[in-house]
């Protein structure tokens, strides 16, 4: 809404007339009929360029940047902007990514509307004592934000790096030296705000798999409904892994009143929409895809060793695969070899692949508060307390199922037939050459498809015929913990002030 200063008609301030002589009138008649044919004219041209009808079609006038803009409407909520970005960088355990979030508030809670997402190889964690590299390894993601964020808004666009488990491996002092460089960085090179508290920090994993939640659940638009028909998450990164669902013990027990979710860590309890949810959390540190490689073949090296083995042919690996492993006791190094026949002892390859997997969950574990999963690590059981809403696996079970044919829906018993194809090592089982060339360029496919099963089947109690949905997008925005991070960012503090009109 534009504001105008009232004048007369002859230039003056109301109240202030003054006579003219009359010849002066021809004179100002004339001046007045051009400053009006002016006007007009100019005015037609910015009504045309704003796209309404008028005349003077070839003005040149500058369009407005449609990134300061909403396709959804033109005015905001009062005492909001009409947009507000975020800027969200995972900083996972074998590369960064940063996603530039477009939200607008056309309603009194931010809505999604853009998102640019991208991604650079190498963990900050590879960096070591190189705090500077680690810094400087993000300037690709940072040139990103500086072309997707509008410069007017680049001051009031807040911005977070959140660390995951690679980091934390790492070592407090390292990890640490790497963190404050980062946040020096960003804080004297570039424009944007820094979220107030923890801007760079190394998330807890408890908070991970919340976020992850919140993203999946927000963009199913599940969140702020009575009936609470809200999807589980489980996300599995290089890491960690971690498992978010919200227990409905009442479809089992509302005669007999039996058990509630425990007290303790696990249990997470948030509001949204007017809603309550109680929610079971948990992360598995140590049980990502990479950190549960490492596990499996330290394992299978320490049972070599323990042989007075130095070598030894294992079926979770192709022909022709060869790694120097550390036995877990770091005694020793042992040479694990790709499976031939003679080394399965009449077993299928993925028996004797899942038989070795299924030893790192460590089921045997005392369970000091029952239920219990692996580890002795408490939780609800699927089958009686989750048994009909969604349930979305995604991250590395995505990137592993998903090259090799496995659509968003399917059952947890078509990860276990594609492992048992995987595992017969023989590239020619599969139709298409991309997926030959997929399963030829990975020796890893095997161990790691044999490990999603079991983590799923065997750690967390998931029946074979339970439908899941993996993707890495709903409604073309990211899943994973980001989304719900920068939601959390908005709904802490407010960053763009609404625009004035003068």
């Amino acid at each position: 809404m534009f504001r105008t200063e009232s004048y007369s008609g002859l230039g003056q301030y109301p109240g202030k007339y003054r006579s003219i002589a009359a010849k002066s009138w021809v004179r100002l008649a004339a001046i007045a009929l051009v400053v009006f044919g002016i006007g007009y004219w100019g005015f037609s041209s910015v009504r045309t360029s704003s796209g309404l009808p008028g005349v003077g079609s070839g003005s040149k006038a500058k369009a407005v940047d449609s990134r300061l803009q909403s396709v959804h409407c033109d005015v905001p909520h009062p005492g909001r902007p009409l947009v507000q970005y975020v800027l969200m960088i995972d900083a996972g355990s074998t590369g960064s990514r940063i996603h530039v979030y477009k939200f607008n508030y056309c309603k009194d809670h931010p809505e999604l509307e853009d998102e640019i997402f991208e991604q650079v190889k190498g963990g900050l964690s590879s960096f070591g004592d190189n705090a500077d590299g680690a810094a400087h390894s993000l300037d690709g993601l940072m040139d990103v934000a500086m072309k997707g964020v509008p410069e007017q808004l680049r001051s009031c666009t807040p911005i977070a790096v959140k660390a995951t488990a690679g980091l934390r491996m790492l070592g407090t002092e390292k990890s640490e030296r790497i963190l404050e460089a980062i946040r020096a960085h960003l804080a004297n090179d570039y424009p944007f705000k820094l979220i107030p508290n923890n801007p760079v920090e190394i998330m807890d994993g408890k908070d991970e798999g919340i976020y992850a939640w919140i993203t999946v659940n927000f963009l199913l638009g599940t969140l702020g409904k009575e009936e609470h028909s809200t999807a589980a998450t489980f996300d599995l990164g290089g890491g960690s892994t971690q498992i978010v669902f919200e227990p409905r013990y009442e479809k089992w027990n509302a005669e007999t009143g039996g058990p509630q979710l425990a007290l303790g860590e696990h249990r997470y309890e948030m509001s949204y929409g007017g809603q309550e949810y109680v929610l079971y959390q948990h992360s598995y540190l140590g049980y990502g895809l990479m950190e549960a490689r490492k596990k499996i073949k330290a394992a299978i090296a320490q049972e070599a060793s323990a042989s007075g083995k130095f070598s030894v042919e294992h079926p979770c690996f192709p022909p022709g695969f060869r790694e120097e492993v550390a036995a877990a006791d770091g005694k020793s190094q042992i040479t694990i070899k790709g499976a031939s026949k003679d080394s399965l002892n009449g077993k299928s390859t993925t028996e004797a692949c899942y038989e070795e997997v299924r030893k790192i969950f460590n089921k045997d574990a005392p369970c000091s508060q029952k239920p219990c999963s692996f580890n002795g690590v408490y939780q609800p059981e699927l089958d009686k307390t989750f048994i009909d809403n969604p349930f979305y696996i995604f991250s590395y079970f995505y990137d592993r199922t998903y090259p090799l044919g496995v659509r968003d829906e399917f059952k947890l018993s078509d990860i276990k037939a594609l492992a048992d194809k995987v595992c017969k090592h023989d590239v020619s089982l599969f139709a298409s050459k991309e997926q030959q060339e997929e399963v030829g360029a990975e020796n890893h496919y095997c161990l790691d498809l044999s490990f999603q099963f079991a983590l799923l089947k065997d750690g967390v109690g998931m029946p074979e015929n339970r439908v899941v949905r993996s993707t890495r997008k709903i409604r073309d925005a990211e899943t994973g913990w980001c989304l719900g991070a920068s939601l959390a960012v908005l709904d802490q503090s407010r960053y763009c002030k609404p625009k004035s009109f003068f």
